[in-house]
């Protein structure tokens, strides 16, 4: 059984009072332990599946299944911990890279829970690359690429077990993407799957590709160096 599964999603936009098209019932399905990508032209539904996928809009059919439980079996905020969505902009909030890190647990859907310790925060940090940032740093001081790092580890610090991530590597410059990269594929493991919108060039890490336009969506096995089978 797959992990995360879409069956026979339809989305669509407002233009003019009538409903146009996006994508239509489209099915895919992420195993665990995988990296996909999603590419496809500007204006294709991109994000918007994403979002969707997320429970952050509106489908117009169709059903999300994790490990077999549809969506509609859980109440929003409940899903949206499991199944992460991780915006194109870093968005990080004034303060320490710690403060950012455990801003999830200030949230009132996680009242009630610990935040993990400050040696588990440092072993994220390491796995990031970020070593030499460290926990006490001011998140006005990281680069553009440290900052979405640290955005990446916020989310999956949570434990989701779909990471979805919307172009989080576009501003990048090329050295700070593959970091990117490296780090999720160190992130995700056999309990876990990531599907990510992209625009570069391969980075060896996904083991799949969605294509999306046309309101279709297609999929083409890809390989590379420390992809899981």
């Amino acid at each position: 059984m797959s992990l995360f599964r879409v069956e026979h999603i339809t989305l669509s936009y407002r233009r003019g009072g009538e409903a146009v098209p996006l994508l239509r019932g489209a099915s895919f399905a992420l195993e665990a332990g995988a990296i996909c990508d999603l590419v496809g032209p500007s204006g294709a539904g991109k994000s918007t599946l994403l979002r969707a996928c997320a429970l952050m809009m509106a489908r117009d059919s169709g059903e999300l299944y994790l490990d077999g439980r549809p969506s509609s079996g859980f109440k929003p905020a409940a899903w949206r911990r499991q199944v992460c969505l991780v915006p194109q902009q870093a968005s990080l909030v004034a303060g320490t890279v710690r403060d950012n890190l455990v801003l999830p647990w200030r949230l009132k859907v996680n009242a009630g829970t610990q935040p993990p310790a400050d040696d588990e925060l440092a072993r994220l940090l390491d796995a990031a690359e970020l070593s030499d940032v460290g926990l006490s740093r001011d998140v006005s001081q990281l680069s553009g690429g440290q900052a979405a790092r640290v955005a990446l580890l916020r989310a999956f610090a949570t434990r989701p077990r779909v990471l979805l991530l919307d172009e989080v590597d576009a501003a990048l410059d090329d050295d700070s993407a593959l970091a990117v990269g490296r780090l999720t594929r160190s992130l995700v493991d056999e309990r876990t799957a990531c599907l990510r919108i992209r625009h570069r060039a391969s980075d060896g890490f996904a083991s799949g590709t969605f294509t999306l336009a046309d309101g279709a969506l297609s999929f083409a096995a890809t390989g590379g160096e420390g992809v899981r089978p």
